[in-house]
């Protein structure tokens, strides 16, 4: 959502009135999931979308009229019956809820951190806030800015509420990942964490890494590139590259700022390369690190890397053999294996197949006979 906090940054800075419209809970099939952000501007124009059709309609113009109305915040659910799916070739079923938030007359109050969250996007500090979006005993909008090396800034209105979003912030801000927070009392908070899109690593510069390269900027990941050679380093050969590093394998990672939502793809020109690179991005802090190669020659390397002293615990977070096994044999087929392998680590799955379940396709067959007979 980083073209959402930009436009809301300058906006507020110019002293013009919008609306964020926010994805904080779904349930069921629905076209986005929490996090998805709509920023309707006064003139009616947006930036962002909430998944399109019936959907962003109704929402956009719940967030005009609160504009126009100078409305306090609000707190919408949506429920995407067959009749609203159909109307717009949708087929879900599930419900969304959305918080509404004008910004009307609060510049002050919208530049800082609207500013705030435009620079952590764009790599600056990262921070997480949490939202009061529901409640019956407390001030819907009220919010807690959890910042790194920081105390907290604001409240909810309740100190078991703050600790329990406080805590929550924290972990969701590495990843830039949101969560959700339901009190016995019926309150309900939603916290976002903003950071810089997900980094990926590619060490070494070869056919494989490049493709990755490719993949992974469309994915909207920031990409870096390092390798002991300039000639397979370098802006010509990886022109999607935000930063490139010529340095030995053992220490090229250094140059980047790896942190938790970083990924590296390791593929070098020779397995004492990959050893050595494969060590150097173990002790770093991303949280995805993939080697490309045989089963052989990770059993090798991993028997190197405990040698070395790095921890079994980290070991077994490595993706090696790297990529979902899908049968690939080009550059081009496995660089497809390795970034959905990364996507779905950034998304928290596995990988597999998403078809149906033949027990229920049993069950439609079984329904369509039964239906048969009866007429």
């Amino acid at each position: 959502m980083k073209a959402v906090y930009d436009e809301a940054a300058a906006l507020a800075d110019a002293n013009d009135d919008f609306v964020i419209a926010t994805v904080v809970h779904t349930q069921g099939s629905t076209p986005q999931k929490p996090g998805a952000a709509l920023l309707v501007r006064g003139d009616g124009s947006t930036v962002g979308t909430l998944g399109g059709g019936c959907v962003e309609g109704d929402i956009w113009f719940a967030a005009k009229e609160a504009l126009r109305e100078r409305s306090g915040p609000l707190y919408k659910r949506y429920f995407l019956n067959e009749d609203i799916a159909a109307r717009d070739g949708l087929v879900c079923g599930g419900s969304m809820f959305f918080y509404i938030a004008p910004y009307a007359d609060k510049a002050a109050d919208a530049r800082a951190l609207s500013a705030e969250i435009a620079a952590a996007y764009a790599g600056g500090p990262p921070l997480a806030v949490a939202t009061l979006v529901s409640s019956d005993r407390l001030p819907i909008g009220a919010r807690i800015v959890v910042r790194e090396n920081a105390p907290p800034d604001g409240s909810l209105g309740d100190p078991a509420l703050d600790a329990q979003a406080v805590e929550s912030a924290r972990a969701v801000t590495p990843m830039g990942k949101t969560a959700r927070i339901r009190t016995e009392q019926g309150d309900e908070a939603f916290v976002e964490g903003y950071t810089a899109p997900a980094l990926l690593v590619c060490v070494g510069g070869g056919h494989v890494n490049l493709q990755v390269a490719r993949l992974a900027q469309m994915m909207g990941f920031r990409v870096m590139i390092t390798d002991d050679r300039r000639e397979f380093a370098n802006a010509e050969r990886f022109p999607m590259a935000e930063a490139v590093s010529v340095a030995p394998y053992s220490e090229g990672v250094r140059s980047f700022p790896v942190t938790p939502n970083t990924a590296i793809v390791i593929g070098t020109r020779g397995h004492h390369y990959d050893d050595d690179a494969t060590e150097a991005a173990a002790r770093t802090g991303a949280g995805y690190v993939g080697l490309l190669g045989s089963k052989r020659k990770t059993i090798m390397i991993y028997e190197s890397l405990l040698r070395k002293g790095v921890p079994e615990e980290r070991i077994r977070e490595i993706h090696a053999p790297i990529g979902l096994d899908v049968g690939g044999r080009s550059p081009e087929e496995i660089a497809l294996s390795i970034v959905a392998e990364i996507v779905a680590w950034r998304n928290d799955r596995l990988g597999g197949p998403m078809t149906m379940e033949s027990a229920r396709i049993d069950r439609i067959v079984g329904k369509l006979s039964a239906s048969a007979t009866a007429s």
